[in-house]
């Protein structure tokens, strides 16, 4: 049961989260490939900085001053500069890749919201290690992080919250470090109410088209191989942090597929 009186927390750093694709298996139909979920990471003393920069954009492609961007329904010149913004900002990425195809059990993921929670595991896990690796003496709040969702329609967050409760009591191999994310801090927004969560939106899109085929058999990965400076990174290492792709059997996939051929080239030392 979610406690109703959850103890006060003061957090470090803010995590805006969004997606890009779908949970479907219906391959044949309308399901995409590639699932792909996001998070930005900035600190809490830095956040104006995103909201000025979601303004900064706006203002650039003469966007209305309460329009919320969404990446897709931007023509490809807009979206570059968007993204030169986003790659100049302070703050970090991580994204995860779900390549469903390649489930040798995709059965076990066809419960609602399960492929969705377990991307939610792999990312947190990769959040708690960078914020625990880099919040300072200097950092307001207690070195935890918010996360904030992009609200899913009739989708329950306390379903969330009672299923990151459940792997806080299991452990197993979970590896989320639990003095940096507390399910009390868990909050879904509107995109247009937490401009952040418009960032995410732009990151999980650009990796989502950086993988997932068009209809014409075409991918676009200059959005992606572009927010590499911002891409979450440890002692160089690109892959298993801020580019976390699943299953194992991707690794294969891309060492054959040339269509991948950018992720070893631009994020593999």
């Amino acid at each position: 049961m979610i406690n109703s009186n959850p103890a006060k927390t003061n957090p470090s750093f803010l995590v805006y989260v969004d997606e890009s694709g779908d949970e479907g298996f219906q391959f044949h139909k309308s399901s995409s490939e590639w699932f792909v979920l996001s998070g930005v990471i900035t600190r809490v003393a830095n956040d104006l900085e995103t909201v000025r920069l979601v303004d900064d954009v706006r203002q650039l492609l003469g966007k209305p001053e309460k329009k919320t961007l969404h990446f897709r329904d931007l023509k490809h010149e807009q979206r570059i500069p968007y993204i030169e913004k986003i790659s100049n900002a302070r703050l970090r990425i991580i994204n995860i890749l779900v390549h469903k195809p390649s489930l040798k059990e995709p059965e076990k993921f066809r419960e609602r919201y399960r492929l969705y929670f377990y991307s939610v595991r792999l990312l947190l896990e990769r959040v708690s290690w960078f914020c625990r690796d880099h919040k300072t003496n200097r950092d307001i709040g207690d070195g935890s992080a918010q996360i904030v969702f992009s609200s899913r329609s009739g989708m329950s967050y306390e379903e969330m919250k009672d299923y990151l409760g459940i792997l806080k009591e299991d452990q197993g191999d979970v590896r989320i470090d639990w003095s940096i994310i507390n399910k009390e801090q868990i909050k879904p927004f509107a995109p247009g109410k937490r401009l952040g969560l418009q960032i995410a939106d732009a990151a999980a899109s650009s990796f989502f088209y950086a993988v997932n085929p068009t209809r014409y058999g075409h991918i676009e990965p200059r959005y992606a191989v572009m927010l590499k400076p911002v891409l979450y990174n440890h002692r160089g290492d690109f892959i298993g942090y801020g580019l976390k792709l699943w299953p194992r059997e991707v690794d294969d996939m891309i060492k054959t597929d040339k269509k991948l051929s950018w992720i070893n080239s631009d994020y593999r030392q």
